[in-house]
């Protein structure tokens, strides 16, 4: 009974019972192996990024096709996605070597860490988080699209919704903030689903435009000259149709973005379930097959029935399809819908693959002193929730720069993405490289340093084809984050050298004759006279209670209050003039005088006094901490602060009877 009445009752702050509210109650650390993700699960939640992009890979390749070769460029999209196709087949195979090899998190960072050391592995840091951030922006706005995509089509051209755009993915954003801060697992729940509903409602549209293009009627091609649309050019002979290698070019360059999102399994292996390689590996080879299907699938149709993107983005190259697909009828328009709606989730959930990889990407940089500490620490419910937070404020930020513009923001898109292509595939290389007795060396070593050269070539035309859309921001972006990540990186280990450049030897040992301890009093009450007994305890020479005189007035009254206390004791207060009320300078003056001798140690005790309540802090200054900093650079003084609650105390005297 003892016991309990003497355990202290802590009261949650204001903001941790608001946090509370909104997550939900707190996740143990013992209970961190339950949120593992099962394969359907993984393929639902870390797929979606991947699969997602089937929506705007093709039409990114028409935007660049149609006006220059105008109907021709539906002929050249089928190479050219092939093209796309090949590479593909090359990262998967790369990135099964990745997940089975490091089965720890971290993809491309991890395996360029290990293979090329920490710094080179900054640039593909730097890669990836570049990567996952625009990711965030152009999920989203690629959504909100899908779903104005529907209300022009069925609104016959007429839709309410495009100025509010931005507002709308804006806050998908923020409510992928939310469910991802209360846990991968419930998050999990949440983002699966639409995965497999995509791939259904794509699967629908391929399939009725297979049985319909094999019929009598054939399929319908959209109008090539619809206002809005981007203005078409004319085809040529020549075997590029009268477009020149350098616009055939730019369109790979843009239809690269359909790769976007293949590396996120290799960023989460560690949220899979034992064995972890394993199962990343066939959760990998599932999500490649799936992607090459529909973005074939989706050229395929597209090169039958020349729908044309449209310069403000809707309606979307998938929603022509659709509607020209499933027809005018409550059939197709039901089906209309059904394939927009599951267009617009799976892109806004495809944001939700970059809530995932890019806190834990974040966290094991951290780890390596190349990022915050802070990144390192899991929240309120066991998830990484500094790194959720600072993914959402510069997505947000993106957004509201390129105002939602999925077409500005994609030329942002696949360089990071490709540099951490290349740094995965070139550090499996020099893995295989280094091992020359491993089975299926030379297979594995060929397949990897063939992905590593096409990534690299990726990037060389990504930045030159896209430099003036927008790529040369990328271009200085990354080494000055390059920069900034190694500069942090060298801090911590001056820090560390510093605090670890010591040794204990006998000679190390105190010299002082004589221990003082003052306490800092700035008027006569319980804060005070808890300091007061804490010093006793201290069993020092001398016991000392200091008053810095800003008011003289109030001074002869702590003195007189002083005097007329028995709960003194012998400690006997001493008043210090301070004419220019600089405290701190004063502070130092006297701690410095006190201990020029070098055989005098002195201990500052400063109670301060904690408000639990807003009102409390408002009302009062906090100078504990300012003055302990101050005094930190003399030799032979240390300072204490003794925390006295206010807020408590007052509690307790409201209980007493009158």
């Amino acid at each position: 009974m003892a016991d309990t009445e003497a355990t202290p009752i802590i009261r949650d702050r204001l903001a941790y019972r608001i946090k509370r509210r909104l997550l939900g109650r707190p996740l143990v650390t013992e209970q961190l192996h339950q949120e593992k993700l099962s394969n359907p699960m993984a393929l639902g939640v870390l797929a979606s990024d991947c699969i997602s992009s089937t929506a705007y890979g093709s039409e990114e390749m028409l935007r660049i096709l149609v006006p220059v070769a105008g109907a021709a460029a539906f002929t050249l999209l089928l190479p050219v996605t092939g093209a796309i196709l090949l590479v593909l087949v090359l990262l998967t195979l790369s990135y099964r070597d990745v997940v089975s090899v490091y089965t720890r998190a971290g993809g491309s960072y991890v395996v360029a860490r290990e293979n090329f050391g920490p710094r080179i592995a900054q640039i593909a840091a730097v890669a990836l988080l570049v990567d996952y951030i625009v990711t965030v922006a152009v999920q989203t706005a690629a959504g909100t699209d899908a779903i104005i995509s529907l209300a022009h089509i069925t609104g016959k051209g007429y839709t309410g919704l495009d100025h509010l755009k931005l507002p709308i993915t804006m806050g998908v954003v923020v409510v992928l903030m939310y469910g991802n801060l209360r846990g991968i697992r419930e998050a999990g729940r949440a983002f699966a689903a639409p995965a497999y509903v995509f791939m259904l409602a794509v699967g629908l549209v391929l399939l009725v435009g297979l049985v319909r293009g094999l019929g009598e009627g054939g399929l319908p091609h959209a109008d090539l000259h619809s206002p809005g649309a981007v203005p078409a050019g004319r085809a040529e002979h020549g075997w590029l149709y009268g477009a020149s290698l350098f616009m055939v070019l730019r369109s790979f360059a843009n239809g690269g973005s359909s790769l976007t999102g293949l590396e996120a399994i290799s960023n989460s292996v560690s949220a899979f379930r034992r064995p972890q390689g394993a199962n990343a590996r066939r959760t990998l080879t599932v999500m490649s097959c799936v992607l090459g299907t529909l973005v074939l699938g989706v050229s395929t149709l597209a090169h039958f029935t020349h729908p044309v993107p449209y310069e403000d983005g809707s309606p979307t190259v998938l929603a022509q399809e659709a509607h020209l697909v499933l027809g005018n009828g409550w059939a197709g328009t039901a089906g209309l819908t059904f394939v927009q709606l599951a267009t617009a989730l799976i892109l806004y959930t495809g944001a939700n693959t970059p809530f995932t990889g890019f806190p834990f990407l974040a966290s094991f940089v951290a780890e390596d002193r190349f990022l915050p500490r802070q990144l390192t620490r899991r929240g309120h419910r066991l998830a990484f929730s500094n790194g959720i937070l600072s993914l959402t404020v510069v997505s947000l930020a993106l957004l509201l720069v390129t105002r939602g513009s999925v077409d500005r923001l994609v030329a942002l898109y696949a360089i990071g993405v490709f540099t951490g292509f290349t740094m995965a595939a070139a550090g499996m290389t020099e893995h295989y490289r280094n091992r020359p007795g491993e089975r299926g060396r030379r297979t594995k070593l060929g397949v990897n340093l063939a992905a590593a050269v096409v990534s690299a070539l990726v990037v060389v035309i990504l930045a030159i084809t896209k430099f003036t859309e927008g790529a040369w921001l990328v271009v200085v972006v990354f080494p000055i984050g390059v920069w900034a990540l190694i500069r942090i990186n060298r801090q911590y280990r001056l820090e560390a050298e510093a605090l670890e450049n010591f040794t204990l030897a006998p000679a190390d040992r105190p010299h002082w004759q004589r221990h003082l301890v003052y306490v800092l009093v700035d008027g006569f009450d319980l804060a005070a006279v808890k300091a007061l007994s804490y010093a006793h305890e201290l069993r020092p020479d001398e016991v000392r209670a200091v008053h810095f005189v800003l008011d003289e007035t109030r001074a002869r009254r702590l003195a007189g209050l002083w005097e007329e206390s028995a709960g003194t004791g012998d400690v006997r207060l001493e008043l210090v003039d301070c004419p220019d009320r600089r405290l701190r300078h004063a502070v130092v003056t006297l701690a410095a005088r006190t201990t020029a001798d070098g055989r005098t140690a002195l201990t500052l005790l400063i109670p301060r006094r904690t408000y639990s309540t807003p009102l409390g802090r408002l009302l009062h200054r906090n100078t504990a901490e300012e003055m302990a900093k101050t005094l930190e650079q003399l030799p032979n003084v240390a300072v204490t602060i003794v925390p006295f609650d206010v807020t408590r105390a007052v509690e307790l005297l409201r209980e007493r009877p009158h």
